[in-house]
């Protein structure tokens, strides 16, 4: 693809991207990734073919859903520093302290790579490196841990 027809292309297919993003993302976020996204593609233009717009579209929200995983708040189960909580929270409590003990109970390599992705937020690739493992490994003991959890909390229920 020529430059002028990516820029042609590229004016022409913004405004759905921008829709695509403010579908993720607020309006000044969703800016940053259609640039980027576009960025992206124009490092590639020379291997790109017109019509680019589900590529694009593609981009775009991969671009989001990393974004708003970087940014997602990390859940904290600090229950010894908290007061009493109100009679409507106690089930709650209960549930979280029990599914604690559940993950407590699992062999500790499951242990481990379920706090590191679910608590610290983590990426495959940096709990990878980190155990020393594939991908691949990580997400099998990842889904171990789950099942294992979810089959003790329904035989306790």
């Amino acid at each position: 693809m020529t430059t002028d027809e990516f820029i042609k292309e590229a004016e022409r297919i913004r405004p759905s991207l921008l829709l695509t993003a403010q579908r993720y993302l607020e309006a000044d976020d969703a800016e940053d990734v259609v640039q980027d996204a576009l960025l992206r593609l124009w490092n590639m233009r020379d291997e790109l073919t017109p019509p680019m717009v589900s590529l694009a579209r593609v981009v775009v929200r991969n671009l989001c859903l990393d974004r708003l995983r970087r940014e997602k708040p990390l859940l904290r189960l600090d229950m010894h520093e908290t007061e009493d909580p109100p009679d409507e929270e106690v089930g709650q409590w209960e549930r979280i302290e029990r599914l604690m003990n559940l993950i407590e109970a699992l062999p500790t390599m499951q242990q481990t790579i379920l706090r590191l992705r679910h608590v610290e937020g983590m990426e495959y690739s940096e709990i990878a490196r980190i155990t020393g493992s594939s991908e691949e490994a990580v997400r099998k003991a990842l889904s171990r841990a789950r099942l294992a959890i979810r089959e003790k909390y329904r035989k306790e229920t």
